[in-house]
């Protein structure tokens, strides 16, 4: 019988402290049977605490003769051996994420080195010729330098006009867009300027890069991925699964060449980022082939006439867009994986839209963040699934969350552009340009919608607008409106009437009575997007009416909320769902999107600023800082809101009306929403309180002032440099650049509830003065503040004020902002009842 040998060792019990010496130095033999039977033991039952392992010791009649001891110290080896596998697997895997990308970084330093010698070596040229060129001729000089440089820099190959049609013409064409794809992937071809925030490492999404002065816009990025080529290959060329804004993407030839590749002609249809510009679509050629060593290229370019391409199919209400040689080139990595390169550039025609939204069609960055990141982000989740390191949310597996969320997306991309081809036909307008209503009467449409959470409809009605924001980034704003439905859902629109006509879609997006649960689904690993269900409590109607209130259940996506640098498009994306939670449930989305205008300057000048639909009653004026420099002006976005609504047959244009007026009272609500989370602390004058402030707000700043004077003998207030001199208090105490923030005791004496803040207090909560009554004192402080509160609250009463230290408050979107110092006291109004109001100011906040 074959006989093993263990040496008992010092080994640690469950509590942490050493097993029995006595063992300790001894060997046991065990049999090879007695071994089997403790690795049986030890694959059902790991955990030490397992009454079901002892269970299997006892009834096991080969272990009989081994004392608990021993097995005990068998047992903590066995864990010891198998933490340390696990420990050696690890760090050979992350040895080998560093290895390959060490090797990506040395790579991407040989580029950049390169580039930099060619950027010294046209920087000499062209000091030598403006030395030696005479003045007078120094304009056609220096653009035939520039244009001489250039193409020594970007040498593209002269060709005459080749005969597409038979596949060695096609060939030639593929070959050439390959070779000037990887001239941009690995080579110098187009000046890349690292996309700030998107730090390398074995655990990051990529290396980023957007172009600098070249035609079109253009993205690169270089990333690590634990799936092999052909797969990577595979997802990459799915497009429509990835790049939310893909409408179509067609296949119309496919041919197979000589070495190995194959040659695709492709059509794309895009969708329209806002209301107000027409979709653009391309017709491309796509070649793939193999490298050497395993590696894939596949490489894609628009075709036109001038190349010899055959001619693609047209469509009226699109604008034909050109996509430069781009592609992936995906190589194989040592232990698995693959390294990923992706460029993508095109030329959107800018120049067709209005000159105010022509940042949307000239910016890299949301290349970036829509195409080339989204297609990393997309590769990386789909190798995290296959490895199993993301478990599957809400009980469903992760395809079906993505195809949620692609039908989200699709759908709100599909009423904001309301194609024609999908039914959608304009409705007359009642005399405002406002609001752009539309109808789909076509059966596709609501094929889906006939079941329990809608009735039986005979169209989907959309009312949609666009406007300009300033001065509010878009993740701010879509973050703020995720967290605060009340402040824009619950704007003026009649739920009864709503519930009438049976416009499902129109009841669940207003009247917002009750509070409000997120149940999350999924989300992205860097937080970027993510998928949920939002519970609406005690939706209903009035005591008035016969239908009790209900739980409403809305399916919310949304994105763009990371801190990346990237960020520069953020939305928020609903459909009203029933209990059921089917995954073919109909979805009928709704929402905002956000895409941030990067500004354009002329001389150092902004660009000047043309207003949007319902940008007229907006100040559009640029503020002066107060040095008046560039640095200081503001952000500008566009704004795109669509909302959809199924109605009845006999009641379309009374839904239509009521659409009309919900959407503009959503709009005055952004707006005003907008205004007042404009960060101050950008370099810009704070939102003023309202022009006519209520006598109750000049009373409540009158007792928390005269409170503070006589607790602590010192005023709060002094008078600011750029007051005048009829300022009232109230407005002393709004610009106030400490936060300050005022609580009511008679609410709740365990959670009291905020009442008033100045514009810094509501700049460090994040909220505005109508959504500060939600939020408690236990929400904002942190344990150690409250402790120190509690400990402090008879000293308060007594003396009527006391000091805390620094420490974190929690703003109401959960972003953590520290304080140097805060003073807590009494509030008295006019009665000396001093156990109604409790004020709090906050010295140096700022966000963590």
């Amino acid at each position: 019988m074959a006989m093993v040998v263990h040496q008992l060792g010092q080994g640690k019990d469950n509590n942490g402290g050493k097993s029995s010496p006595i063992d300790a130095g001894k060997y046991v033999r065990y049999t090879a049977e007695q071994v089997e039977a403790l690795e049986r033991v030890y694959a059902e039952c790991p955990k030490p605490s397992s009454l079901r392992r002892q269970q299997l010791i006892r009834e096991c009649p080969i272990l009989s003769n081994i004392e608990p001891k021993q097995i005990k110290v068998w047992f903590q080896n066995r864990r010891c051996r198998e933490k340390q596998r696990k420990e050696s697997t690890r760090l050979q895997t992350v040895n080998r994420k560093l290895s390959a990308m060490n090797k990506l970084l040395m790579e991407e330093n040989d580029r950049l080195q390169k580039q930099v010698s060619h950027l010294t070596y046209e920087n000499g040229f062209m000091r030598q010729q403006l030395h030696t060129t005479p003045v007078a001729a120094a304009d056609n000089s220096c653009e035939s330098v520039v244009t001489s440089g250039q193409n020594q820099r970007n040498p593209t190959p002269q060709h005459p006009p080749r005969d597409a049609s038979n596949p060695a013409g096609l060939l030639a064409i593929a070959e050439e867009t390959a070779a000037e794809f990887l001239a941009k992937a690995t080579g110098t071809a187009v000046d890349w300027v690292p996309l700030l925030g998107m730090k390398p490492g074995p655990d990051s999404l990529g290396i980023f890069a957007v172009s600098y002065n070249c035609g079109g816009v253009a993205a690169r990025a270089c990333s690590l991925v634990s799936l092999e080529p052909a797969k990577v290959a595979e997802v990459l060329k799915d497009r429509p699964s990835w790049y939310r804004d893909c409408r179509r993407l067609d296949v119309h030839t496919a041919i197979s060449v000589g070495n190995g590749g194959l040659i695709e002609l492709l059509y794309m249809q895009t969708y329209t980022p806002t209301t107000i510009a027409a979709a653009r679509d391309f017709w491309t050629i796509r070649y793939t082939t193999a490298l050497d060593d395993g590696g894939l290229v596949i490489s894609e370019r628009s075709l036109s006439s001038a190349k010899g391409g055959p001619a693609g199919p047209e469509a009226p209400s699109f604008v034909r867009a050109e996509m430069l040689p781009s592609g992936y080139l995906i190589r194989p990595c040592e232990g698995g994986g693959s390294m990923i390169h992706i460029v993508d550039h095109v030329d959107l025609d800018a120049w067709s839209v209005p000159e105010v939204l022509r940042p949307l069609y000239e910016s890299p960055k949301i290349l970036a963040q829509k195409m080339t990141i989204a297609a990393l982000r997309h590769v990386r989740q789909i190798a995290l699934e296959a490895n199993g390191e993301i478990a599957p949310g809400g009980g469903r597996q992760p395809a079906a969350l993505r195809s949620f969320s692609q039908r989200l997306s699709r759908g709100f991309n599909d009423a904001i552009s309301g194609f024609m081809d999908d039914g959608w036909s304009p409705l007359g307008s009642d005399g405002s340009d406002d609001v752009v209503i539309a109808v789909n009467s076509s059966p596709g449409k609501h094929v889906a919608a006939q079941s329990g959470a809608f009735p039986a409809l005979s169209g989907v009605l959309c009312a949609k607008a666009s406007m300009l924001l300033h001065n509010v980034p878009p993740a701010v704003l879509v973050r703020f409106l995720r967290e605060h439905r009340s402040e824009w859902a619950d704007c003026g629109a009649e739920p009864a009437a709503a519930m009438k006509i049976g416009a499902f879609g129109l009841r669940a997006a207003s009247g917002i009575h009750g509070g409000q649960v997120i149940l999350p689904l999924a989300q992205t690993l860097e937080q970027e997007e993510f998928l949920e269900v939002v519970k609406l409590e005690n939706q209903g109607l009035d005591a008035a009416t016969a239908i009790p209130p209900r739980d409403v259940y809305v399916m919310q996506l949304c994105s763009g909320l990371g801190e990346g640098a990237a960020g520069s498009c953020a939305q928020l994306v609903f459909a009203p769902i029933d209990e059921s939670f089917a995954d073919d449930a109909p979805l009928l989305p709704s929402g905002f999107r956000v895409i941030l205008l990067d500004p354009k300057s002329q001389d150092g000048q902004p660009s000047s600023v043309r207003t949007l639909d319902l940008t007229s009653t907006m100040d559009t004026r640029r503020p002066v800082s107060g040095d008046g420099a560039a640095k200081d002006y503001p952000c500008r976005s566009v704004l795109t809101i669509a909302f959809q609504f199924a109605f009845e047959p006999h009641l379309r244009d009374h839904v239509a009306a009521m659409a009309r007026q919900y959407v503009r009272s959503v709009v005055l609500s952004v707006q005003r929403v907008a205004m007042a989370i404009a960060p101050s602390r950008l370099g810009l004058a704070p939102t003023p309180p309202a022009a006519a402030p209520s006598p109750e707000a000049a009373t409540l700043a009158h007792w928390i002032c005269r409170s503070y004077s006589q607790s602590t003998g010192v005023e709060l207030l002094k008078p600011l440099p750029h007051a005048a001199g009829g300022d009232s208090l109230l407005k002393l105490l709004w610009h106030h650049p400490d936060s300050i923030i005022c609580c009511s005791l008679k609410i709740s004496a365990s959670a009291p509830c905020c009442i008033f803040a100045n514009q810094a207090g509501l700049d460090m909560l994040e909220t505005t003065l109508v959504a500060l009554q939600d939020i408690t004192l236990d929400r904002i402080l942190d344990d150690a503040t409250q402790k120190t509160l509690y400990s402090q609250f008879p000293k308060i009463m007594q003396q009527g004020f006391a000091h805390l230290r620094g420490g974190v408050c929690t703003s109401s979107m959960g972003r953590p902002a520290s304080f140097d110092q805060a003073v807590a006291w009494r509030v008295a109004d006019d009665t000396d009842d001093v156990n109604q109001y409790l004020a709090f100011v906050f010295t140096n906040w700022s966000f963590v």
